[in-house]
């Protein structure tokens, strides 16, 4: 998967797509926000590829000179490290009603901006970079906040599907390096 360097130059920074492909990127970027909102997880888990790899990597503060290390990589330590099995898993936990971190559920908003778009490595995928805020609430005074930047993976899904992409990779990672949350009973 194809990762912005934030120190890129301008020249690899600015990337143009066709207008038809941004929009229905977005627009499924945007039903998939729907879903988890929604808590549809059942239909939201079929967005994903049977191999997809969806991590959210940790975070440590650097200095400037050290800043290339601040996001663990994929042999590093992770707060989610899940394939599509785990990923199920986890739906199947929040929606039994026996998840205690989840019962009663909370209520979120997702907010997806900022989609940007690269031609993956293989042929048909594309490579998506996305900013993303979450915020959620639970019980009466419970509320957190999530915000950070998405890496994805997008493959073409067949006519059947009713979505044009499924997700094959996705690489979470927050702005946060301590989590003031409780947990993170929520997908990103």
């Amino acid at each position: 998967m194809t990762t912005i360097d934030r120190t890129e130059t301008p020249a690899t920074v600015f990337r143009t797509t066709d207008v038809q492909t941004q929009h229905d990127v977005e627009q499924f970027l945007y039903a998939e926000a729907e879903l988890l909102d929604r808590r549809r997880f059942q239909e939201w888990i079929d967005l994903f590829t049977e191999d997809v790899h969806y991590w959210l990597p940790t975070r440590t503060t650097r200095t400037n000179r050290e800043r290339h290390h601040e996001i663990a990589g994929e042999d590093e330590s992770a707060l989610i490290d899940d394939d599509k099995y785990f990923l199920t898993g986890r739906v199947r936990r929040y929606t039994s009603g026996i998840s205690w971190s989840e019962e009663p559920p909370s209520r979120t908003r997702r907010l997806i901006t900022n989609v940007r778009l690269a031609p993956g490595t293989e042929p048909g995928e594309l490579d998506v970079v996305s900013n993303f805020s979450v915020y959620r609430s639970r019980l009466e005074r419970h509320q957190d906040w999530f915000i950070g930047e998405r890496f994805d993976t997008l493959r073409p899904a067949g006519p059947d599907t009713g979505y044009p992409y499924r997700i094959a990779s996705r690489k979470i990672v927050l702005e946060q390096t301590t989590l003031l949350a409780p947990s993170i009973s929520i997908f990103l």
